[in-house]
Parts: C-alpha cells; sequence; structure tokens
C-alpha cells in the first residue's frame, strides 16, 4: 500500500468520563429520539450495570423499560430476528446497546433491519451494501478491550450454516459512543487482562500492518501507552475507577486505529483459533502477539522498535539501543503475559488453555490462510510459516 496516500474516517462521538451516562438523554434528544430500545444480554443486567443507564434515564423522562436481554455469547440470525420483532412491536424509535462484543454486533445487524425494513438480514452482508444512514444509534461497552463502538463491522452467526456473517458499512458506525468507569468496574481480573491484551493487540497491529497511517499511529501508540501505565493498575485494585477510564478510553483508541489502519497476522491467527477451539477472541490475541512480531520482525523492525516507548516507558527507550528496540518491546510484552498469569492465571500458550489439543494445530494454521486479516501483515505467510508460529505458541 503507498504510503503516500491514506484514508482515515471516525465520525462518532465519544462521551467519556464518571458521569458519562447521565448525557444520553440530551444526545437522544438531539437526535429526536424519544422511544428507545435498550438491547443488552442476561450477565450485564445480572450484574446490575443497566442500573446505572435506567437511572439516567429516569432522571430526564425517557422511556426506559423497553429492555431486550436475550443476547446471548454469540449473535445469530435468530438473535438479531427476535430483537428487531421486539423493536417494531413496541414501536421504537432508536437502539442503544449497553454490553461487550455479542451485544454491540446484534445491536448494528438489529439496526439494520430496524431501519432498512424486511427480515433478511443476509442481503446487507458483505462489504458497503448500506447507502443510507440507519436509526439514531448509542453505544455503551462494557469491557475495555473490543473497540467495537467505533468500528463499522458486525458478525453474526448463521447457526443452520455453521457459518459467520461479515457487515461493513460506514453507517453501522453509531452516533454517540458512551465511555464510563462504571461500566468495567464489576469485571473480574482474568477478563480485564484478556480484554486489555485485546486491545493491546489492535493497536500493535495497527501500528505495524500496512495500512498504518500518521492519525492511526497517533491513536495506537496513544491507546498502549494507557494500557502499559493502568492495566497493572487495574488489576492490583479493581475499584480504581479513574485506572478503568484510562483503559475504556484505550480500547477506544485502539478501535479507531484499527479500524482505519487495519490488522494483520494475529487476528488471523486468533480468528481461526476462536473458530476451532471455541476461546475468547481476547484471550486468542495475546496468545499469539508476540510471537508475530518475532515473525514481522525482518519486515517491521523499525515500527515495532518504535512501540517500546509506549510499551515500557521513556527510560526504558532511552537506555535501550536502537538496534535493540524491536526485540526488547517483544520481551516487554511477553513480561507483562508472565505478569497477567501470575495475578489471573491467564494463559500463555495454547497448551495452558487446556482447551487445544496440537493435533489442531494445522486446521488452525489452514483456516488463518483463508482470513482477510492476512492481506494486511506486513509479511506473507505461507501454512509452514503459521505452523511454525503456532508451535512456538503451544509451549
Amino acid at each position: 500500500m503507498s504510503s503516500s496516500f491514506y484514508e482515515f474516517f471516525c465520525p462518532v462521538k465519544v462521551i467519556a468520563g464518571e458521569s458519562a451516562l447521565e448525557h444520553i438523554p440530551f444526545e437522544l434528544d438531539m437526535l429526536g429520539a424519544k422511544k428507545p430500545m435498550i438491547i443488552t444480554d442476561k450477565g450485564v443486567r445480572g450484574v446490575g450495570l443497566l442500573d446505572h443507564l435506567t437511572k439516567a434515564l429516569k432522571q430526564s423522562d425517557v422511556p426506559c423499560d423497553l429492555i431486550f436481554d436475550d443476547v446471548p455469547p454469540d449473535s445469530s440470525l435468530q438473535t438479531v430476528r427476535a430483537a428487531v420483532q421486539f423493536y417494531r412491536d413496541n414501536g421504537c424509535d432508536s437502539v442503544i446497546a449497553i454490553g461487550g462484543g455479542s451485544v454491540i454486533d446484534t445491536s448494528k445487524a438489529l439496526n439494520i433491519l430496524a431501519s432498512e425494513g424486511g427480515d433478511d438480514l443476509k442481503v446487507f452482508s458483505g462489504a458497503h451494501n448500506l447507502k443510507r444512514p440507519l436509526k439514531p444509534f448509542i453505544m455503551i461497552p462494557t469491557t475495555a478491550g473490543t473497540g467495537a463502538e467505533v468500528t463499522s463491522v458486525a458478525v453474526i452467526s448463521d447457526t443452520e450454516k455453521g457459518v459467520k456473517i461479515p457487515f461493513t458499512s460506514y453507517f453501522l458506525l453509531p452516533n454517540a459512543a458512551v465511555i464510563d468507569p462504571r461500566m468495567t468496574l464489576t469485571l473480574p481480573p482474568h477478563i480485564t487482562a484478556m480484554t486489555a491484551m485485546d486491545a493491546m493487540t489492535h493497536a500493535t497491529e495497527a501500528f505495524t500492518c500496512l495500512a498504518k497511517n500518521p492519525i492511526s499511529d497517533a491513536y495506537a501508540t496513544a491507546a498502549i501507552k494507557k494500557i502499559n501505565e493502568n492495566l497493572l493498575k487495574v488489576i492490583e485494585n479493581p475499584s480504581d475507577s479513574a485506572a478503568r477510564l484510562e483503559l475504556a478510553q484505550a480500547s477506544t483508541m485502539a478501535g479507531i486505529a484499527f479500524s482505519n489502519s487495519m490488522v494483520g497476522l494475529v487476528h488471523s491467527l486468533g480468528h481461526s483459533l476462536g473458530a476451532v477451539a471455541h476461546l475468547p477472541h481476547g484471550l486468542c490475541m495475546s496468545l499469539f502477539l508476540p510471537y508475530v512480531l518475532e515473525y514481522n520482525l525482518d519486515a517491521r523492525r523499525e515500527f515495532i522498535g518504535e512501540l517500546l516507548l509506549p510499551m515500557a516507558g521513556a527510560e526504558v527507550y532511552a537506555a535501550t539501543a536502537p538496534g535493540a528496540r524491536a526485540e526488547a518491546t517483544i520481551e516487554h510484552l511477553r513480561a507483562l503475559r508472565d505478569t497477567l498469569y501470575a495475578k489471573t492465571k491467564l494463559p500463555r500458550t495454547l497448551k495452558e488453555t487446556g482447551k487445544v489439543q496440537e493435533s489442531d494445530l494445522k486446521l488452525i494454521a489452514e483456516k488463518a490462510l483463508d482470513d482477510g486479516s492476512i492481506l494486511f501483515n506486513p509479511k506473507e505467510a505461507s501454512l509452514d510459516d503459521l505452523m511454525a508460529i503456532l508451535k512456538k505458541a503451544w509451549d
């Protein structure tokens, strides 16, 4: 990809801070929305996170009782159809999504049918098949990792055919993303670690892949710095709302970065591992990140070396010889994973997950070769190359 041309696009309004949720009624009013449907899952509702939103809506007399909470961990066409029926039956005019990746993907798909009509979501699959803005849409992420609140992509499972259907359109982006630290305070340490490593991977691949650009670089390095400075603070003190907010902002910033620069081989392998072993996406990212950086060293040494500054800080960066900074970046990631394992038992190897068999490696490699993310990796990879990476990640 030519370095003399790039595009950068992120029209999402970000509302962040200790009282961010209380601004939602104003945003709805500005969008002309009067009857929002709230979509979430039973886990979010069960731990009381929904209460913060409904309280904020009640204070401004916005209806807050139209709640659909039947979103499973892996959304499907059936889930979307049920959500759309709920939206239509209740005469809603807007969508508020509060949850993790599955809820956000479901809400994006719901909004397609709520806006376009009909019941066949698949006709809008693929890239840029939506031609006009959708209904007013607000997203509230409850994890600090996916960055899905600022990405133009959704993935929905077709359980009958056993495939995942991708949707890509700028119109899938919400009108506003609300980043409130109250939404992540109840995350247990291992989920906090896993989602933070997801964001770390988004930012790292954004900075090292082929479509990187100066603006995405700024978001990516800022995200990495925030994760480096705040992740262990949150692990040690889960009620640290200031550090929680920093991690949540880092996730959003990393999402903006990779939405514009794309991701690479870590995601190709991670998508494949997730499909074969049904492991969480953030864990898959953490498992492969240092090994893919090693593989990409000869193609991206300078850029990987630059990441030592936001990852390890100015003192470490200044004390490390320029020619050794790339390796030091990778070692820093290894050390971070070791620390997270010690504190949260987040697996560092495929073997440690207990969910992967060594006999699965070839299938994972084969699937990764067909994953679209591999196109943006700075170095081409063969089946043998992928097998070598997987064997390093094994134990």
